[in-house]
């Protein structure tokens, strides 16, 4: 609908805006988000073509240059020859075409009112979070210092800055973002739970004075070359864009009044004159209760012509997003062909996630990230020979996954 009709979180009128983070998650190989992005590359993704070419340095990480890549995907969907961009609000389905409803976390209030009509439900929300962006030039180097947590990147290179607190310092802070003052939330907490993998830092601290510098704060495999020794706690700065123009504060969203983030922010050791390009922000996300509407084809139950992807249907994470989004479409085109939608196999993290979106309890349904518990077990024998070795497991488990996706792709491509 952009830029025709925007949202409080975007800023340009791009498809595949990233707005809360530029991560892709880890490139660890053998990790469940590497095994995810890997059955992606396999079935040949374009979102993780253009993820490829526009990636900046972020340590182990996948993370992506947001601007180009939102630019790149827009380019090439606007020069594709089978697409037809239309750019508007949508107020409601068609009543007999194959739809793909992948409606983001930002859904508006006209468009979920059509969506709790179709599904027959009430809908559900979250909240969902946005890191500050600092402007790179103001940051004081001489305090923050290049590292990755134990000399891991993906080129050796040192991709974080890192801003270290003493203990001191670090007291300091928790007490001031305790006492700042917060944004009003639109809808009463009761009714909007926060993401747990993607917590506000002023949450976290209210559960504790040390869960910070054991959170988004850990010094854990840091050290700092004025002292030669770790940090009390540090904050680690991520590059925002190729040209290392800008950072953001690696899990620092929050619901704190912009005047109190400059405030508090300005009280890391190394950002005291920087400049915020962007400060964090909390927006609501919308999801339906996939487990009682979905099949593992992402079909609702009740208008199979009907598919859901994305956020709305409960995964959290772009990369889960990107891999519903795949999944949708390719049984869309079954669908459209006159063949039955063929599920993905289980064992693979693709399976899995659609696994989980029609299959987990529809009575505390939350979304999530893909993890190595949503993939099914190992059988017994092999699980007791690799009792010790968690890495072996993993990597057996990533194994048998891009067994089956290959064997998948043979039989029905």
């Amino acid at each position: 609908m952009r830029p025709a009709q925007s949202t409080a979180a975007h800023k340009t009128p791009h498809l595949a805006e990233l707005v809360c983070s530029n991560s892709l998650k880890s490139e660890s190989e053998n990790s469940a988000p590497w095994l995810l992005k890997e059955e992606l590359r396999r079935l040949d993704s374009f979102l993780l073509r253009i993820a490829r070419d526009t990636r900046v340095p972020g340590g182990h990480a996948l993370t992506v240059d947001r601007e180009i890549f939102a630019r790149e995907v827009t380019r090439t969907i606007e020069n594709h020859p089978l697409i037809e961009l239309r750019r508007g609000e949508v107020a409601s389905f068609f009543q007999s075409s194959i739809v793909l409803v992948c409606t983001g976390p930002l859904t508006t209030p006209t468009l979920a009112t059509e969506i709790a009509r179709i599904t027959g439900s009430d809908r559900l929300f979250f909240y969902d979070s946005i890191s500050p962006i600092v402007d790179a030039t103001t940051i004081d180097l001489s305090i923050a210092f290049r590292a990755s947590r134990y000399g891991r990147s993906l080129d050796s290179s040192d991709d974080y800055l890192n801003c270290p607190f003493d203990r001191d310092q670090y007291e300091r802070f928790v007490d001031a973002i305790l006492t700042a003052d917060a944004v009003p939330a639109h809808i009463p907490e009761d009714q909007t739970p926060f993401f747990e993998a993607c917590l506000p830092i002023e949450e976290l601290a209210r559960r504790g004075r040390d869960t910070l510098r054991f959170g988004p704060m850990k010094p854990v495999g840091l050290i700092d070359p004025r002292t030669g020794r770790r940090p009390y706690a540090v904050v680690q700065l991520r590059q925002e864009n190729l040209r290392a123009e800008s950072y953001n504060l690696v899990g620092f969203q929050n619901h704190m009044r912009f005047s109190e983030q400059a405030r508090v922010f300005h009280m890391i050791p190394g950002l005291e004159r920087a400049e915020f390009l962007r400060y964090g922000q909390i927006h609501r996300n919308t999801y339906i209760n996939a487990p009682a509407l979905l099949t593992s084809t992402l079909q609702l139950r009740t208008r199979p012509e009907i598919f859901f992807a994305g956020q709305i249907s409960g995964v959290e994470g772009y990369v889960e997003s990107i891999a519903t989004g795949l999944v949708a479409a390719r049984h869309a085109i079954d669908l459209a062909n006159g063949d039955p939608p063929r599920p993905f196999p289980r064992e693979t993290a693709i399976g899995s996630l659609c696994a989980y979106v029609s299959g987990a309890d529809p009575s505390n349904y939350q979304p999530a990230n893909i993890t190595f518990d949503l993939l099914p077990a190992l059988d017994p024998e092999t699980r007791h020979r690799l009792r010790h070795d968690k890495r072996a497991r993993h990597a057996e488990i990533c194994r048998r996954a891009l067994e089956k996706l290959d064997e998948y792709r043979v039989v029905y491509a």
